[in-house]
Order: structure tokens, then sequence, then C-alpha cells
């Protein structure tokens, strides 16, 4: 019997892959040639090497393959070659295409001159989103981002024009929603200098955040390394209705996995429930994965993916998908190394926070546990938008409930702000409507730019130190993120869970069971939102705000003035000396958590990210010391005196001292801002030594010639004093797999060794001796 069953399985197996083959065999006949976007008429999708590869794969492995493992291991450069295991191995792939926005293009750009390359050898693109601070409104806000960043946006136009890279402009959007509305589509791989790249899952494409130098990898044309990602499966049943959201699943998992449970791993959504969610709610869900510490989350390709691409004028690419179909869903009986399951149907809407983004609570609770954890339940402002929840269903459902209070004669109690997604959300809803209504209920229509997410915002309500709390529509609400004040209790939550409370003026406010009043004293229940997916219409497109680069380039002058304090040409970091590192001071040892935020602040930090010694003097000044629970204050241990991060950093370097920081769990969390690795590396630092990392991270320290190293046991880390000597050993010896040791010297004369594990392969070891991954590149040239 046991046997009968077996047979009946494998012909099972054996039929459905017929089937597989002979639709694929159908969809490579027709050969179409369908362009990646409408900018890049030259540049073809080409599903049929990735079918081919996933083939390949898939006899090597004899197993079912999830979606996240297709679009992988699809774009390997050796798939009958590479060895495969999730979670151990490091695969070598070629990604389609890049993606730069404002603030990390400077430095990739930067990187990407000194290889001395000619033109980027895949589809790339600069967009300008950063830079603009929310103050006035939307109009102001830009020109005057304009003036001031002119130099900034010059470099990065005509460094884009000499080296084939198109450039949207400034007020053109958020980087995430120009991709998701122009360059997305199923099955692509794409890597974008910001954590939250993520955000074109919702189109079934892998989509992963990087540091610059990776990018300069993929554009100069070297196969990308990534550690063979596991795969979290999270099977989605019921479905969504009423005050629920998309964005309510991904705070719903947050809490269920934390900051650090994504980590090394795809995040990939299937089940009937699925269907359920718009094209841009699963982009939604899969944008704040980043904040799981995800590698990347994706959904399955399906008919609403399928109609979005058709609204943005990508029928064809719809329709070429609709063929290869099967190479953009999971294979039935496929395994994942996790296993969530929730029933949309149950799922109530949620908020998190303060402070940490996993901290998940159902709004109707959040009063409460405000009340008893002593948060302010006044709700100072609400902020819908962001690249997280922009788009236009999210203004619209937003907008439904505007339009309740305002029938009742009513406004934001709290200050409201709303940022569009892109300039053609500004102008769809702008059109539509839907932009007078949020203005008329008391909002203000920011750029279409990050703004307040990033810390762009010029607050002025309360002052620093003052005890607050806002409500966004954001995807992140660390301390001090979004305006500096590290006071603020930052909620996040959905667009239409933000105008409700921004409505009620408190938390202490559930939608679904409590009323408002009206000015005339009138008691109502806001409706639950609606909203149409996509606009009856077609989009608006708005101003036409994208620079083509020209056919050649070489002719165009790229300037950058010595004198300048935004931008500065690079110069290599030293190679390794080929010796141990000795006696090295420790700079910090960093209590608690310590995101890329804490490790090089961004809001008026931002203006100097091309400019790599003026960024370095806010390394680190976020992090908490151990030694006197302050921030930016460490102890000089060459002259005794108490001085800034920065300052002790630069006096150790004149002075020829090498040092270490010392850090806790998922150092690194948050952006995928390099700059919290080029500058420990600019100011002399050798090794930062911490329980367990960050992704993005931990790659982007080992890029810039960095020792990203992990106690062997995480107790070491009470080991370790601020007035230590630390030596790393094995060096000369340092190979794949093999811990090093670090022996600590103390103080009262002791001395004990620990055990520090570390990732690198043997790639990244030729980093590390040669002093950084760009420097590598040009000994290989």
């Amino acid at each position: 019997m046991a046997s009968y069953c077996f047979t009946v399985t494998r012909l099972r197996l054996a039929l459905v892959a017929g089937a597989r083959q002979l639709h694929m065999s159908a969809a490579l006949s027709a050969k179409a040639k369908v362009a990646m976007s409408r900018f890049e008429p030259g540049s073809s999708i080409n599903y049929e090497q990735m079918h081919e590869n996933i083939n390949i794969v898939r006899k090597r492995l004899n197993r079912p393959l999830t979606l996240s493992e297709k679009i992988v291991y699809g774009h390997l450069d050796d798939p009958a070659g590479q060895e495969i295991e999730r979670g151990r191995t490091y695969l070598r792939l070629r990604p389609d295409r890049v993606a730069m926005q404002d603030a990390t293009a400077q430095m990739a750009m930067l990187q990407f001159i000194s290889s001395g390359l000619p033109k980027v050898a895949v589809p790339s693109t600069i967009h300008c989103d950063h830079l603009i601070e929310a103050q006035i409104g939307g109009a102001q806000d830009l020109q005057r981002a304009k003036e001031m960043n002119q130099e900034v946006y010059n470099f990065l136009a005509t460094a884009g024009a000499k080296y084939g890279v198109g450039f949207w402009k400034p007020g053109s959007g958020i980087i995430h929603q120009i991709i998701l509305e122009n360059y997305a589509y199923p099955g692509v791989m794409l890597i974008g200098t910001d954590s939250h790249t993520p955000n074109g899952g919702g189109l079934g494409c892998v989509c992963i955040g990087v540091g610059g130098a990776d990018a300069v990898d993929v554009m100069a044309g070297i196969p990308w390394e990534l550690k063979c990602p596991k795969v979290i499966g999270v099977k989605l049943t019921g479905s969504l209705s009423g005050w629920t959201s998309p964005k309510d699943v991904i705070l719903k998992v947050a809490g269920i996995l934390t900051v650090k449970g994504g980590t090394g791993a795809i995040v990939e959504y299937h089940g009937p429930g699925v269907d359920s969610i718009s094209c841009t709610g699963m982009a939604t869900i899969c944008n704040m994965g980043a904040e799981i510490g995800a590698t990347t989350s994706l959904f399955p390709f399906n008919h609403r993916m399928k109609t979005y691409l058709e609204k943005t004028g990508r029928g064809e690419i719809a329709a070429l998908a609709d063929k290869f179909k099967d190479d953009l869903v999971p294979d039935n009986g496929c395994e994942y190394d996790h296993n969530i399951e929730i029933n949309l149907s149950e799922l109530k809407p949620h908020i998190n926070g303060p402070f940490t983004p996993d901290l998940a609570h159902p709004v109707s609770d959040i009063g409460a546990i405000a009340q008893k954890s002593g948060w302010p339940l006044e709700v100072k402002v609400g902020l819908i938008g962001s690249c997280t929840n922009s788009s236009y269903e999210d203004m619209g459902r937003a907008a439904s409930l505007a339009k309740q209070a305002l029938d009742k004669g009513m406004k934001c109690k709290a200050q409201f702000t709303v940022t569009p997604g892109s300039e053609q959300i500004r102008a769809t809803i702008e059109r539509d409507g839907y932009a007078k209504i949020l203005s008329d209920v008391g909002g203000i229509v920011l750029a279409n730019a990050c703004g307040p997410c990033i810390g762009q915002w010029d607050r002025k309500d309360v002052k620093k130190g003052e005890k607050n709390t806002i409500v966004t529509s954001y995807n992140r609400n660390f301390s001090a993120r979004n305006d500096a004040n590290p006071a603020t209790h930052a909620f996040v939550t959905s667009p239409e869970i933000v105008t409700a409370l921004a409505l009620a003026g408190t938390l202490n406010f559930n939608p679904e069971t409590d009323y408002l009043t009206a000015p005339n004293g009138e008691k109502f229940k806001l409706e639950p939102p609606s909203g149409d997916e996509l606009p009856s219409r077609d989009f608006d497109p708005g101003q036409d705000t994208y620079q083509h680069p020209p056919a050649e380039g070489s002719s165009v002058k790229v300037d950058v003035n010595p004198s300048s304090n935004r931008l500065q040409l690079l110069e290599p970091f030293d190679k390794w000396h080929g010796r141990d590192l000795e006696d090295m001071k420790v700079l910090i040892k960093v209590k608690g958590k310590c995101t890329t935020d804490h490790i090089s602040a961004a809001g008026p930090w931002l203006k100097f990210r091309g400019h790599l010694d003026n960024i370095s003097n806010n390394m680190l000044i976020g992090a908490v010391n151990t030694e006197n629970d302050a921030v930016n204050k460490v102890k000089n241990h060459l002259t005794g005196e108490y001085d800034g991060v920065p300052d002790v950093a630069r006096h150790y370097k004149a002075n020829g001292v090498n040092w270490v920081v010392i850090g806790d769990e998922n150092y690194g969390e948050g952006s995928s801002r390099e700059h919290a690795a080029l500058e420990p590396r600019h100011l002399g630092g050798r090794a930062i030594i911490v329980k367990s990392f960050a992704r993005i991270h931990e790659t982007n320290l080992k890029k810039q010639g960095l020792l990203p190293l992990t106690f062997a046991n995480a107790s070491d880390y009470d080991k370790i004093r601020p007035d230590d000597h630390i030596s790393i050993t094995g060096l000369k010896s340092f190979v794949p797999g093999k811990p090093l040791m670090a022996v600590v010297k103390h103080r009262d004369g002791s001395q004990e060794s620990i055990s520090l594990n570390h990732t690198f392969n043997e790639t990244q070891i030729e980093w590390f001796k040669a002093g950084s991954a760009l420097n590598r590149m040009k000994e290989l040239q």
C-alpha cells in the first residue's frame, strides 16, 4: 500500500510538472520582448532565463520551491554549480536593477565614481525624496529644498547623466511608490539603497534593501552576494473588512516576530486571504517587513497585481506575467522554515509603540494601556502618508472618514498632515477631491517626499524634552526619529486609525465602539472607512519629473567642489597590516537598542550625506553609554576628560589609537544607511563587537573593511569594561567558520579571553584584507 501511494504521488508530481512544462513551452514560444519599464525600451524582461534557472535548481534540489526561492534562485549567477542551503551558504546573484534615494545615492555614486567604471551595467535610478523638510506645506517646502540642496541635486543629476542612471527630480515622490508605479513587476529582483525597498514585494518582486557599496557591485556588473535566506511562511485566511486594513497584518506580524524575528529570512505571504488585499495593501505589508529584520517580503502573483499593472500603464507586463504565472507563485507542497497563520476575518485594528515598532496593541486596548503606562493620552499630531501608506486607496479611505466629520461640522482636534506618495498620487487625489476633503478637515498636504517619517520635520508645537504623543501611518517609531524629540511617544497604525484618532484628539478612542461629539453637541459614530482600490479614471501623472540619461554621457562633467561642505570625493581606506589588532580602546559600550538612527542620525544631518568627514560628526551621538547612561558623553582615556563620541574617536585617530564599539542585541536595526558603517571606519574604528546584528548593517560593516563580530556567549558582553584594552587575535588564520579571539585587558592588570563569532565568507575576508570591498574591486580590475 505504501509503495502504491508513493507511486501515485510521484505520478501526480510528474503530471503537474508536465502541465507546467506545456504551459511554459507555450509562453516561451511566444518569445515576447517586453520592456522592463516605459523609460527603458532597450531593456527587456527575461522570464525565460529565470524559468530555465528555476528548472535547473528544482531538479538539483528535487523538491517543491517557495516563491521566494523561485525568484532568488532564478537570479543565480551559476544555478548549476551554486551551493544552496537556506540559512548557511552565500549566493551569487544577478539582480535586474538598482534604485537609490538621494540621501544614500550621494555616497553610492561617489563610490561608483571611485571605481573608475564608465557606465552602470544594469538599469538604475536615483530618486530625490529625502532632503525635503516639512515646514509649511508642499509647494513652499519643495521650493525651499530645491534652493537649499541645489549643489547635491546638481551632482546627482549630472552623475546620473554621465553614468547612465535615470534621475527622478525633487517633487516626483517617494522612491518606493515610484518603483511600484513604474519599475516593479512580478519576479523582478531589485536592490535599493533604502531599508524599505521590500515595498515592491506587493507586486510579487524580491526587492532588497542594501548599502551603497552593494549597489555599486550590481551597477558594476559584479555578482551580488546574499546569504541564502530562510523562508517564513505567513498563511492568510479569511478576508479584511470594516476598520481592519492591510497595515494591521504587518503590525500583528511585528508583534509576533519582534524587531529581529525575521533576520536572515524572506517573509512569504500565501493562502486564500491574499486575494482580499489590494496590490498597494500588499506593498504596505511588505514595506514594514523591514521592521522585523526580514531580508524582504513578498506576495504571489494574482489578479490584484495584474489589475494594478494595467492601471499603471503596464498591460504588456501583466499579460507576460500571466503566461509565466507558474514561476510567480509557490509550488504546491513547498516547505517553510517557520509558519504563521492569521485569520483576516478575526484580525482587529492595531497600533504599535511607543519607541519600537513591535510593541503591538489592539486599538480597543490602547487607551487603557496608555493610562496604565503613563503615556500621554492627548494626540498632538496625526500624520498620514509616507512610503508605507500613501496609495490612492489609503488616501480615499482616510478621506471617507474626514468627509463624515465634515458633514457633522467637525474638524480634527489634533494637528493633521498628509504626505502623498508620488506626484501621480498627489495629482490624482487633487483631481478626485480627496485632497480638498483632507485639507478641509484640518490637514496640511506636504510635499511628495519622506518628510516627518525620516525626521525631516521642522516641528514647532512642542519643545524638545516635552512629553507628547503623535500617531502616524509610518513604519518606524524609534525615539526622536520623527521630530528629534526623545520625549515624543510615536505610535504607528493605519491611515484610517490615524485619521480617527486625530479627529478624537486622544488615544483613548476606539472608532469601532466610541462616539465623537459634533460642534452642535450631537453624538455620532464613524462608519467604517471605504475607498476605491484604484481610481475609476486613469491616474493623473501630474508634472513630468523624470530625467532620462543621454545615450552617450561620457562628455558630461560631474563637479565636486573641494571646498564644499556637502560633497567630498572619497579616499581609499587603509589595508589590513597583516597582524592581529592589538590594545584597542573601547570607544563606547552601548546600552540597549542601538539603531542606525542612533549610530548616524538623519533629520538635519541628511545634508551631509555626501560628505563623509562632516557627517562623521554625528557618529553614535544617540547611543546610550553604559558607563553613565548618557548620550554622546564618553571618557577619553588618553586625556581623562569626557567628550562627545565623535570627538573622542577623532582624538584617538589623530594619536594612532584604534578602537572598538561594544553593543547589545540587533545592533544596527532600522535604516540601510551605510554611513553608520562608513563613519566608524573613517574615524579609526576597527571592530564592532555585539550580541547580534541586523542584516544590512552587518554587511555594510564588512563592505567598509570593519570586523562585525558577535560574542559566542552573549553574557560575555557583561565582562567588557569601558576602560578595557582589547586585542583581536587569530587574524593571520582568518577563515570562514573559525571564531576569532578577543584578549581583554582590564585596568587592574587581569585579563581574559573571549570567543568571537563571525559570518565572513572567503570573498568578504578579502574585503577586510584589502581595506574595503571597493578597494578589492579595484585590485581585481
